[in-house]
């Protein structure tokens, strides 16, 4: 059965944010709460939706990628580290620290899989294929689980846990592989979505899935969504009014609305004003709901 393209869908802006690098939502279902970063000024935010409410806190370093722990807590990489952020205090503890050869290295985007266990990808792109992807597990031991990378971004598991998906931005490709939830290991690489034929500006960022397993992606310098199926068929794109979108997430009351950071990092300024709005949150209501957020330890 041929996938059926998107309908027509807008982009509507919901917070006013100016972020320089805004990345990393992560939907709270309990909480109701969308928590977002702004890398390059060491901010983790939460912004409530029901009331336009956003706060955040200033934790000192690159803060790059989330996941929901036990209590009032949140799993953060920074630069070369694990942490866990107080939401009550603001305080920061260092829970690893990694050693990465190439200079220049921090870590990018990063997921909880369906067991609980936390992927975190590194960034390296004057180095190239000097970054990798890593696994650190509950237990607080790590594991590297691929190589030779340059900017490891958009990582997301399939509604029935089989498939792993991993996005080198560079290379422009989202590669799918299969995914063994008891053990945690990956293996049988393949090209799922390969982005080649965009403008060469243009790269894959930060993805989600949703429930039909569709993959979403986020196209830097494309300004839009891109949406295909499991098997890597074009449905269709959402335009957005910024040149720089980074990352999608699922979340509201039933998971129907996607929400999607942005960025005005690098853009001359000629570019801010033909995209003012960039570095806003932007939502859209989503033609098939997405997963639950996969928290730490689960």
């Amino acid at each position: 059965m041929t996938p059926a393209p998107l309908p027509e869908l807008s982009a509507q802006n919901v917070l006013y944010a100016r972020a320089r690098l805004g990345e990393g939502p992560l939907w709270d279902g309990d909480k109701q709460v969308l928590y977002w970063v702004d890398i390059l000024n060491h901010r983790v935010h939460v912004f409530e939706p029901s009331s336009g409410d956003d706060c955040h806190w200033d934790v000192g370093d690159v803060g790059s990628a989330m996941a929901l722990m036990a209590g009032e807590k949140l799993l953060v990489a920074m630069g070369d580290r694990i942490t866990h952020l107080d939401l009550t205090s603001g305080t920061v503890e260092t829970l690893h620290t990694f050693k990465f050869d190439a200079p220049g290295t921090r870590f990018n985007d990063g997921k909880c899989d369906p067991q609980g266990r936390f992927w975190i990808g590194s960034m390296c792109p004057e180095n190239p294929g000097q970054a990798a992807l890593y696994r650190y597990n509950p237990d607080g031991s790590v594991k590297t689980m691929e190589t030779e990378l340059t900017i490891s971004n958009g990582l997301g598991w399939s509604p029935n846990g089989d498939t792993f998906y991993l996005t080198d931005s560079p290379q422009r490709k989202i590669f799918a592989y299969a995914f063994d939830g008891a053990t945690g290991e990956i293996s049988d690489r393949t090209v799922a979505i390969d982005l080649g034929d965009e403008d060469e500006s243009v790269e894959p960022d930060g993805l989600a899935i949703d429930s039909d397993g569709n993959i979403w992606t986020a196209l830097w310098n494309g300004g839009c969504l891109a949406c295909f199926s499991p098997t890597g068929q074009a449905l269709g794109r959402v335009e957005l009014p910024v040149q720089r979108p980074t990352c999608p997430t699922f979340g509201g009351p039933n998971l129907s609305t996607i929400y999607v950071t942005t960025a005005s990092v690098g853009l001359s300024q000629k570019e801010i004003q033909q995209g003012f709005y960039s570095g806003d949150v932007f939502a859209i209501a989503a033609p098939v709901p997405g997963l639950p957020t996969n928290p730490f330890g689960a």
